[in-house]
């Protein structure tokens, strides 16, 4: 679960989520270790958001969930935010805050302030911004920019707390294919420098080409696990969207005339 350097992996077992009174996620065992990047994959109301949450601490859940076999349960708001940043589909953010302040409100698990900013917290905030590819935008006003550049700037705000594992909930939804491919390619940077991503995606596409291992849900319970291609492959796919999977250059489908009533 964690290698020579530092970085630490994350372990699920049995989780499950209530929301209203009613089940949602039953019984995820999962694991993601430094250096990969896990893929959360199913239907909409699978329950990929819900576990997302659950392993970042947002929500009340069963199971344990550990890192490096420590019980998250047990650290404090603080301690679980200095290992686990999570980064949302959209920002709440409304205040004119430059980027540069946006980014600097990851250092605060570590104490600073942006009034007060250490020099280690100003090399993370310049470090997080230039792996981003978002120093371009420092200065800029957060609410003013695209939808793709909120997307590298909130990825920079979690770099900038250190936090070695990295729950994205989709980071390329609503992203034209250019700014969709740039945050997929900076999801692979930081897996090659050995963070552990666990990362919420619609297209399956974007999965096969950009992630280790894959967790398929269906009714917020695990279809399939495992290798992504192994996941994301013709019987796991029929089973769970009810769809052909068809292999050509890139991946397509249609829908599934054959043993599913699909028409």
């Amino acid at each position: 679960m964690r290698n020579g350097d530092g970085h630490a992996g994350l372990r699920a077992r049995g989780v499950g989520v209530t929301l209203g009174g009613r089940p949602v996620l039953h019984d995820v065992d999962l694991e993601a270790n430094p250096g990969e990047v896990l893929a959360l994959l199913g239907p909409n109301g699978a329950g990929k958001s819900t576990l997302l949450k659950a392993l970042a601490g947002l929500l009340p859940h069963e199971g344990r969930i550990e890192i490096d076999d420590v019980d998250v349960a047990s650290l404090s708001p603080r301690a679980r935010a200095k290992r686990i940043s999570y980064v949302p589909q959209r920002s709440l953010l409304r205040s004119a805050l430059s980027v540069e302040e946006v980014v600097a409100l990851g250092r605060y698990v570590h104490g600073g302030s942006f009034g007060g900013m250490s020099k280690n917290d100003r090399d993370a905030i310049d470090h997080a911004l230039d792996t981003a590819h978002a120093d371009v935008l420092r200065d800029r006003i957060f609410t003013q920019l695209s939808v793709g550049e909120q997307q590298r700037v909130l990825l920079a705000r979690a770099l900038a707390s250190d936090a070695p594992i990295l729950l994205l909930d989709e980071p390329t939804a609503s992203l034209d294919v250019g700014e969709g491919m740039a945050v997929l390619r900076l999801i692979r940077t930081l897996a090659e420098r050995n963070h552990t991503l666990i990362v919420v995606l619609h297209d399956l596409a974007d999965a096969r080409s950009t992630t280790d291992r894959a967790l398929l849900l269906t009714d917020g319970r695990v279809a399939e696990q495992g290798d992504t291609a192994a996941v994301v492959s013709s019987d796991p796919i029929r089973a769970v969207y009810g769809v052909k999977l068809i292999e050509n250059a890139r991946i397509g489908f249609e829908p599934d005339t054959e043993g599913t009533g699909t028409e």
